[in-house]
Formats: C-alpha cells, sequence, structure tokens
C-alpha cells in the first residue's frame, strides 16, 4: 500500500467521510510552496488558501495507547466538521475558510512520530492536537528549523511551553508538574499520617509529574515517601515492581504512569497482592470505563486524578446542551459513535474551540502571524470547561490550560475532592 493510499485510510477512519475534507499529499498546497492570496497581501504559508486551512496530526491510532490517542482526532474533527457544516470560520483577514484534518498514526513511536512529521511538514499549516511526551519530542527540533507550528499538543512537557527554548510550541494541557502538585498539595492538607510509594514512567513524562508531587508536600511533616520505583514506556508487565511496592507498607499509592494496559493491570495486580493504598492517576491514563472499571477500582479506598474540563461519561453529560451537542456532533462528523472513555475527545473539541479564537485575529495568512496571535488568548472559557478553569495562552512556561482540580472516583465517575479526610 502507498504512504498516500495509508494516509487516506487512516484518517478517514479516524476523521469520517464528507465534510470534513481529508487531503492525501500533492493536493494543491502540496510541495511547501507558499499560495500567493488574491488581494496582493504577499505569500501565505504552505496549508492555507482563501477557501480552506489545513491542519496535521501525529498520534497514536493503533496499539496500546490507540484508546486516547484516536480521541485527540475525533474531537477536533468534530469541531471543525460542524463549523464547515455551517460555512466555515471567518479569520481576522475576512475570509471565511474550511478546516480540514490530515492524521497519520505514529502507534506512540517517536521515529514513527518524526516521519508523519516529515511528511506533512509541507502540505499542513499547523501540527496539533497530537498525544504523547516522547513522540512530540521526537520532531520539536525539526519543527522549530522549519518554522512549523506544533501548538495545543496534549503533552504536559513544559518544554513547550518555554517560549525560548520552544518558539513555534504551545501545549494544551496542564503541565505534568501541575498536576502532581495539586495531589501532593490535597494529601498534605490531610490531617493524618501518610506512607507514599512512587511507580513514574522512566522519562519527563514520569518525572514532571513525580518533581511536582514532591513540590506539593515539600514542608509536610505528615507525608513520607516510603519507596519509589520506575519503569520504561515500552515495558508489558510492572508486576515486579508492584510487588516490591506492595512491600513497602504504603498507604498512597502516585502511579504516574502513561500506558492504559500497564495501569489496568496495575490496578489487578495490586489487588492480587492484598496491598489496597489509595491511588493517584493521571489524568490521561484516568477513564471510569477504559480503565477503572476493568481494573476494579472500587477496591480500593480512593481513586484520585485531576481534570479541567467535563467528563463525558458523566450522567449528566448528554443532559447539558454542550454536551449533547458535542456527543451529536462527534458522531455526525468523526464517525464516533460511542460516548468516549477518554478525556482527549472532549480536550481536543477544546483545542478547536481555541483554534477558531486564534483564527478569528489573524490578519495574515501566515505561521508568524498564527503564532502572535496564539499568544494572545486569555480568560476564554472553552466549551466543556469545569467551572474555574479556561484558556490562557499569554504566560510563558505554562500551557494553553494549567488549572486542575483533584477529584474522586465514586464507583462510576468522578467528583470534586474539596479533601482528603472527606
Amino acid at each position: 500500500m502507498s504512504t498516500n493510499r495509508r494516509r487516506m485510510r487512516i484518517a478517514s477512519v479516524v476523521a469520517g467521510i464528507g465534510i470534513v475534507a481529508v487531503l492525501a499529499a500533492g493536493c494543491s498546497r502540496g510541495g511547501g510552496t507558499p499560495n500567493s492570496t488574491d488581494d496582493g497581501g504577499g505569500e501565505a504559508s504552505p496549508g492555507i488558501t482563501d477557501t480552506s486551512i489545513t491542519l496535521g496530526i501525529t498520534t497514536p491510532l493503533s496499539g496500546p495507547t490507540a484508546g486516547p490517542g484516536t480521541c485527540t482526532v475525533a474531537g477536533i474533527t468534530a469541531y471543525f466538521g460542524a463549523k464547515n457544516a455551517d460555512g466555515g470560520v471567518e479569520f481576522g483577514d475576512g475570509k471565511t475558510r474550511t478546516v480540514e484534518i490530515e492524521a497519520l498514526d505514529d502507534e506512540y513511536d517517536p521515529q514513527k512520530a518524526k516521519a508523519n512529521y516529515d511528511q506533512l511538514k509541507s502540505s499542513v499549516f499547523a501540527m496539533t492536537a497530537g498525544l504523547g511526551t516522547p513522540t512530540n519530542r521526537a520532531w520539536r527540533e525539526a519543527a522549530i528549523a522549519d518554522e512549523v507550528p506544533q501548538v495545543l499538543i496534549m503533552t504536559g512537557d513544559p518544554i513547550f511551553s518555554n517560549t525560548e527554548e520552544s518558539p513555534w510550541q504551545l501545549g494544551f494541557v496542564p503541565i505534568y508538574q501541575n498536576e502532581g502538585e495539586a495531589f501532593g498539595k490535597l494529601l498534605a492538607e490531610s490531617s493524618e499520617d501518610h506512607k507514599v510509594a512512587i511507580l513514574s514512567q522512566n522519562d519527563d513524562y514520569g518525572e514532571g509529574y513525580v518533581e511536582g508531587f514532591k513540590s506539593g508536600i515539600e514542608g509536610a511533616d505528615n507525608i513520607e515517601i516510603v519507596k519509589e520505583l520506575t519503569y520504561e514506556a515500552t515495558d508489558t508487565s510492572v508486576d515486579a515492581q508492584l510487588t516490591e511496592l506492595a512491600g513497602s507498607g504504603a498507604d498512597v499509592f502516585f502511579n504516574a504512569m502513561s500506558i492504559t494496559p500497564l495501569v489496568i493491570s496495575s490496578l489487578q495486580k495490586s489487588q492480587e497482592l492484598g496491598w489496597l493504598p489509595s491511588w493517584f492517576l493521571p489524568s490521561n491514563t484516568s477513564s471510569p470505563s477504559a480503565i477503572l472499571e476493568p481494573g476494579g477500582a472500587t477496591a480500593f479506598p480512593g481513586v484520585y486524578t485531576v481534570a479541567f474540563a467535563q467528563s463525558a461519561a458523566a450522567p449528566t453529560f448528554a443532559e447539558s446542551e454542550e454536551g449533547a451537542a458535542f456527543l451529536s456532533e462527534l458522531k455526525e462528523y468523526a464517525d464516533y459513535p460511542d460516548t468516549p472513555a477518554f478525556p482527549h475527545c472532549v480536550w481536543s473539541y477544546q483545542i478547536g474551540a481555541t483554534l477558531e479564537q486564534v483564527f478569528a485575529k489573524m490578519s495574515e495568512p501566515t505561521r508568524e502571524e498564527f503564532m502572535k496571535q496564539l499568544r494572545t488568548i486569555s480568560g476564554y472559557t472553552a466549551p466543556l470547561m469545569l467551572e474555574g478553569s479556561s484558556v490562557d495562552t499569554t504566560v510563558d512556561g505554562q500551557p494553553a490550560v494549567s488549572t486542575v482540580q483533584v477529584q474522586k472516583y465514586n464507583g462510576k465517575g468522578y467528583a470534586p475532592a474539596e479533601s482528603w479526610d472527606q
């Protein structure tokens, strides 16, 4: 199968067919040749014409992280599918454009992510929404050298939100340190003593969560870290680590893990060992239906995570106007008929809404103008955000969303955890 045909097949599976067009390489804007605007306003960047703009995504659409990865494409496809059906998105230069998506599967493999970027960079205006720290890092330097926007991506790695180090990048989700710190602070406010065991991914993802957690408990006399281990993202089992951690006597387990099957097996192994601590899970691996239910999470005294967006799996979600519209658009325009088990579908929908805010400010069809306006969004409440959370791209060192709320699993979904002792 040719590369172009494979891309069309992968993208159409995720994005659906019809209103959101998926372009194969070699169409009118291919080859990196800038387009000229018909009003004499100068050359446009690749991937944009007077009538359309094309966005690229490299993300895991197969393999262990395909569940959340597929959502990174589905939500943004649904958002712009609805906009395209209404005629398109109005830009700051007075033109209305349809938004087209090209999505390639990287299987959460950094080398494949870099190859995908190389394939897309000359035909898309910007890269966005893709999931993963190692996969996004794999082509960050290339994007800087090529001056291709790599923005509103789903990694909490703080380097992507550092303007000096990453001038063409901006993360969307809270940095890992923010998530870890929020949980650490909640635990530190407990009136009881706690022993903590830590298992983290041996990369920037895991290190960021642990760094934030330790910052959150700094100065707390009631918290003791009794055991700290790591695992590799390529591991197929962490049973040995779980067995060692179970012997630590910890009553709290901080599990900075990004691989869905490993989180499920960890929950199951812990029960098999008779070790039932309270858990902390990152926001991207805390799905009630896809992870906690098969993992038997109700066996534990508490499972905690953090959030900034509403959960599509919440019982009342579909009853709200925004929730109903989201689910309808997801089915119609992204060919995603089920209620999303992962938050990434909502996140990428919010990314679409944030991009529309940027497009509305763009007075020129260039990547430089896009990056300039991207960093001017402040106090924007994107659809489906939790109260108190908003998009702010103006703070250097922080992603578009930096506020999170700690939540506790209640057997069906999550509820706000206002305190540890509840």
